[in-house]
């Protein structure tokens, strides 16, 4: 029911106005909550959720947003459909893994903080970076012209075989 919470909270919305509100409360409990865990290199997380939650100053609903964030950066997934607010969980961070995936949604907030400098290093940091940009480059392909050699390999031209 907690995760159903947060979708529900996350996705519907009386206005524009409201949306953005709820986002920014959101992101800034976000950002908290990650520079908390890099400034002290928590690498795992465990807890009740509520208890979490109040440690990371925030709702029950709100941790199980940084959870969803979070759930494709750690070693063994969640079901976080099955977590509610007295449920333990534990969580161990993959702190390259994490890295990479906040570089993919482009939260330049998270993947800019301080705290990464002590946890990953900066040429490790720029590689990580490197990557995900080659995943993102797109390579046009050669268009197949009608007296080129066929690309199924059969020797024939194009037009004679597989352009026909």
């Amino acid at each position: 029911m907690l995760f159903e919470a947060w979708r529900s909270m996350s996705e519907n919305h009386q206005s524009e106005e409201a949306e953005v509100k709820f986002w920014e409360a959101f992101l800034k409990d976000e950002t908290t909550i990650y520079d908390e865990v890099l400034r002290e290199k928590t690498q795992i997380i465990a807890g009740k959720l509520s208890d979490l939650a109040s440690q990371y100053k925030t709702t029950p609903e709100f941790f199980m947003g940084f959870l969803d964030g979070i759930n494709e950066s750690i070693e063994m997934p969640l079901e976080l459909e099955k977590i509610e607010k007295d449920t333990q969980i534990s969580i161990k961070i993959d702190w390259e893994k994490l890295y990479f995936n906040m570089v993919n949604v482009e939260a330049h907030w998270l993947y800019g903080l301080k705290g990464w400098e002590d946890i990953l290093p900066e040429d490790l940091r720029k590689k990580i970076q490197k990557e995900f940009k080659k995943t993102k480059i797109v390579v046009k392909e050669e268009k197949i012209k009608r007296n080129d050699p066929c690309p199924c390999g059969s020797g024939k031209k194009y037009k004679k075989c597989c352009g026909k």
